[in-house]
């Protein structure tokens, strides 16, 4: 059965390259372009009062118009393929910036004024965050970047703004491993379908940690189950960057007897005792764990 999260049609289009595969009234070849919101929702629909948030893209990320319908649009976010609905005024045209760096801290910002102590306002943007660095500013504290920007007519243009050189790591530079990464967010508030430092969900939490590493990452717990790693044998000992998965749910092993992970109980991504964890997850009535793979 075909998954729908990756289906890139809605039957009234449909990519290009499932031509003779899918059925659709038309197929296109599909428009690229880039967030200009700091966050914005993946939706799984356009009907009023039934769309849900699914998975979240970030300011500069790309996603892959296949239709323009009224205030909406859709297609599928490159990082993955994940097929959904967004905003069509928090999309532009992908061209004006080729991203250099990329947020590499929980959160950052980005300000008009390239000087420590400014009373410009700031914009918050998110780890993931793609920027284009012109160069640095202030002996190096500050990196010049451009941003894209809609306009009320429509007429993107590419904002010159600034922000913190420390906080930025060179887009063809990869982290060491996946849980120093999820570390970086302890604290952060857990938020269904998240995939920012403003709020993250346990799978997007692992999908941001495995792309930071140049791990190749699906959006959700059960696709990630069944694409990530290789099976232990029960019984196995826990190392420093397995998963545990549950029904619904994903955690990163920290060491022997700990784990990290975005969950509704601490309504935040904390570190919990894996014993613990199994313990509490069986009680309220989400099972035992189901796979403990090894990337």
């Amino acid at each position: 059965m075909t998954d729908r999260r990756l289906l890139k049609s809605n039957g009234r289009v449909a990519d290009a390259t499932l031509k003779g595969q899918a059925t659709a009234a038309r197929f296109v070849v599909p428009v690229a372009m880039r967030v200009v919101r700091p966050v914005a929702p993946l939706c799984d629909s356009v009907e009023a009062g039934a769309w849900r948030r699914t998975r979240e893209l970030v300011l500069h990320e790309l996603f892959h118009v296949l239709e323009i319908a009224g205030a909406w649009v859709f297609g599928y976010a490159d990082r993955d393929g994940y097929v959904g609905y967004m905003a069509r005024d928090a999309l532009a045209d992908a061209a004006p910036i080729r991203p250099t760096h990329v947020v590499a801290a929980r959160q950052s910002y980005l300000t008009g004024v390239p000087e420590l102590k400014n009373g410009d306002e700031i914009l918050p943007i998110s780890f993931g965050t793609a920027l284009e660095v012109a160069g640095p500013h202030e002996g190096g504290r500050w990196a010049e970047v451009s941003m894209l920007r809609p306009q009320p007519d429509r007429h993107e243009t590419v904002d010159t703004t600034y922000a913190p050189a420390a906080h930025l790591r060179p887009i063809d530079e990869v982290e060491r491993e996946p849980v120093a990464v999820a570390e970086r967010f302890i604290g952060t508030p857990y938020l269904w379908g998240g995939n920012s430092g403003f709020g993250v969900d346990c799978s997007g939490l692992l999908q941001m940690a495995c792309l930071a590493c140049g791990i190749t990452c699906p959006g959700d717990s059960d696709q990630q189950e069944a694409g990530l790693g290789h099976t232990l044998p029960e019984g196995s000992a826990y190392r420093r960057g397995d998963l545990l998965f549950w029904k619904g749910h994903i955690a990163l092993v920290v060491d022997a007897g700990t784990l990290i992970h975005a969950n509704a109980h601490d309504i935040a991504v904390a570190y919990e005792g894996i014993d613990a964890a199994i313990a509490r997850i069986a009680a309220q009535g989400d099972g035992p764990v189901t796979a403990h793979k090894r990337l």
